[in-house]
């Protein structure tokens, strides 16, 4: 979807340079467009450098007119920083960036999530793990949040896809951009049934520098980071050293001392990451903050700012009768009522639910997921139904 306050952003986006003085600007004038019809006077108030305001003066239009472009697909969403909708996770992440381009399901990103991260020339058995891990966690309620890249990455993507679970692709390139190339596919799955994530325009290749920042943006919107691989030198330690500056447990997977890939990992825990074994020692350990989150979403859909409107977090589901008749759910918001009325116990997309309901996808992510959490839903395959 396209609006002039999107417009806007795009403008601050294409700005460049430091992150934080257009974080304040936004802040202070409440939305882009009042942030943008402040001028130059305001913008230096800010913070924003020389070059900043001469970019806001005169953006780029090719830019603009490509991300404009990406945004009109209703599967495109583009969450600023005064957005509501910003994971909240990762707004209390240090550096956390000024926007977002999700390609997918945006309401993922507020879901619970672990990332598994590790090397890109991983073992056979370091690919396994990544699986096992990742097959465990979704079957356990978890997202999977990776880095699409070769190795580790796309063994626990691959295997959240398997398992009919979520996950969420952090990229280094623009969110139209796979990298590498070869994941074109795989990519496109994550695309069509979790998310993509970038803080890089539509369009923006592969650069050196993009890949390890993305890693904050990844460590940020997991509750935890599980190292499965990793060399002394690599950018799994990197994801695992800014998971434990945001205040996120780190966890590393043991291996043997003759694999130079274990020495990474043997690093961490002497460093005070918590050796694991299982996935059930990661989802034991990040319980309690999964519920913290969850509380963090109830909240954020009882606001009014919300896009469904001020949605009562009653809960959303009927009680059956003796007979399997299904009464009406407690009284609560007309949009939870609605989507409620339009589910059933076949497996409906999301496509569907638009049309049955009259409610955007952006609304309808939201309350499912919060449905999902009380566990009133179940999704396979990008498909919702009534929990049996």
């Amino acid at each position: 979807m396209h609006n002039d306050d999107t417009d806007a952003l795009l403008r601050l986006i294409t700005a460049g340079g430091a992150a934080a003085p257009r974080k304040a600007l936004l802040e202070r004038h409440g939305s882009a467009t009042a942030a943008l019809a402040a001028g130059a006077t305001a913008w230096r108030a800010s913070g924003l450098s020389d070059a900043q305001v001469h970019a806001l003066r005169r953006p780029d239009a090719a830019k603009l007119e490509a991300a404009r472009h990406w945004c009109t697909d209703a599967r495109h969403h583009l969450l600023g920083w005064n957005d509501a909708d910003y994971p909240s996770l990762l707004r209390r992440s240090p550096n956390a960036p000024l926007a977002l381009f999700v390609a997918g399901d945006p309401a993922l990103l507020w879901h619970p999530a672990i990332a598994i991260v590790g090397s890109r020339a991983a073992t056979p058995g370091g690919r396994d793990n990544a699986a096992v891990f990742a097959r465990c966690f979704v079957a356990s309620g978890f997202a999977v949040v990776s880095g699409l890249a070769a190795g580790v990455d796309a063994a626990a993507h691959q295997a959240a896809l398997e398992a009919s679970g979520a996950t969420v692709a952090v990229l280094g390139t623009g969110p139209d951009v796979p990298y590498p190339r070869a994941h074109a596919d795989l990519h496109a799955r994550i695309a069509a049934t979790g998310a993509i994530v970038s803080e890089h325009l539509p369009g923006t290749g592969a650069r050196t520098e993009h890949f390890p920042s993305r890693n904050r943006i990844l460590a940020g919107l997991a509750l935890g980071t599980v190292v499965i691989e990793a060399a002394e030198r690599s950018g799994a330690l990197i994801t695992a050293r800014l998971a434990a500056e945001a205040g996120r447990e780190v966890f590393a997977v043991p291996g043997s001392i003759h694999n130079p890939l274990a020495r990474g990992c043997h690093r961490l825990i002497r460093d005070g990451a918590a050796l694991v074994e299982t996935a059930r020692e990661v989802i034991a350990a990040l319980a309690p903050a999964a519920q913290e989150l969850a509380a963090d979403l109830r909240i954020r859909l009882d606001s009014p700012t919300s896009p469904a409107g001020a949605a009562a977090a009653a809960d959303p589901g009927p009680d059956e009768g003796p007979e399997g008749s299904q009464t009406d759910p407690p009284r609560q918001d007309g949009d939870h009522q609605k989507l409620w009325k339009a589910l059933g116990h076949d497996p409906t997309d999301m496509d569907q639910l638009v049309t049955r309901t009259g409610l955007t996808p952006a609304e309808l992510s939201s309350m499912l997921l919060l449905m999902e959490l009380d566990g009133r839903v179940t999704v396979q395959h990008g498909r919702y139904h009534r929990s049996r």
